[in-house]
């Protein structure tokens, strides 16, 4: 069976800011190399938890290159090129090209809610000219935009370049249909879920593995359950899971995907600050206390 050239405990890298809203690259790099040193299988910076429409494309990009240069080649990049124009995209995807990335990521347009022909289009322009493997983000929390599963399956035919599916979408029914439907014409196509909750039912279903925001944090846990998969042992994989449902509390209350990943990373004694780029602000000091609490009840710290 062909592999997938992406799986297993991705990370959508948080962006570290400093006290002004620089960003705080020496924290960056602290944080990528404490990622790829618990084992994850790639890491996704200039990405949705890491504020990418907060930033600017010459701010994505140097972002990207301090992520690389500090794990050299440890695990695979894969940053984020989303805009609101076609164009935009490709440009920028061309510069993550030059800077040697291992693939792209890609959110439907979020401004005009485009679907049917042009939603095609976005994605097959791309495709077209940024000659780097792909995935196509569905996340319509966000984009107003559910991709539909046949919209997958005609990309995964007609593109090889599109390699695989990245989905924050909390339906199983919907994961369900992509993997049978997706896989029955590319067996080489990832399908990833990017809710930390669904990880092992993904796993189960005949998907890859995630993109996972609180494996910033705690990629251990992460990569534990995927790895206790892929070696058969379904009782150790559901223990580590059980760990992760605790872990996935945190989303319940805080307020925002950025700040409950950075409030979790301080309260565990990482360098990385809670500042967050307006109009986000940080978690006030009552949420923190109850994320401390999850997290000392999983005796996280770092160590």
């Amino acid at each position: 069976m062909a592999q997938p050239k992406f799986y297993g405990v991705i990370v959508p890298f948080i962006t570290p800011f400093k006290e002004d809203f620089s960003i705080d690259f020496e924290a960056a790099k602290w944080l990528a190399k404490y990622q790829a040193e618990r084992g994850v299988h790639g890491i996704f910076p200039y990405s949705t938890t890491g504020e990418f429409v907060h930033l600017k494309p010459e701010e994505g990009v140097e972002l990207v290159k301090a992520v690389m240069e500090e794990v050299k080649g440890k695990t695979k990049i894969i940053p984020g090129i989303s805009t609101n124009c076609t164009e935009h995209s490709i440009e920028i995807g061309r510069k993550m090209k030059d800077l040697g990335v291992d693939g792209v990521i890609i959110t439907p347009p979020f401004f005009f809610k485009v679907s049917g022909a042009r939603l095609k289009l976005h994605f097959s322009k791309v495709a077209e000219k940024v000659d780097l493997p792909i995935i196509v983000y569905n996340i319509p929390a966000t984009t107003g935009i559910n991709i539909p599963v046949e919209l997958y399956v005609e990309l995964a035919k007609e593109y090889s370049n599109i390699a695989g599916a990245k989905v924050t979408y909390d339906s199983v029914a919907y994961m369900r249909r992509l993997i049978r439907e997706v896989k029955a014409v590319r067996k080489d196509f990832a399908v990833l879920t990017g809710l930390d909750d669904h990880l092992l039912y993904t796993l189960m279903m005949g998907g890859d593995g995630g993109i996972m925001a609180l494996a910033n944090a705690a990629p251990q846990i992460h990569v534990a359950v995927y790895n206790a998969w892929i070696e058969g042992d379904l009782k150790k994989a559901y223990e580590a899971f059980k760990k992760l449902l605790k872990l996935v509390q945190i989303y319940d209350v805080a307020t925002s995907f950025p700040t409950a990943v950075k409030t979790t990373l301080k309260v565990m004694g990482a360098p990385i600050k809670p500042y967050v780029r307006p109009p986000l602000t940080p978690e006030p000091p009552e949420i923190e206390e109850k994320i401390k609490a999850i997290v000392e009840e999983l005796g996280l710290k770092i160590s």
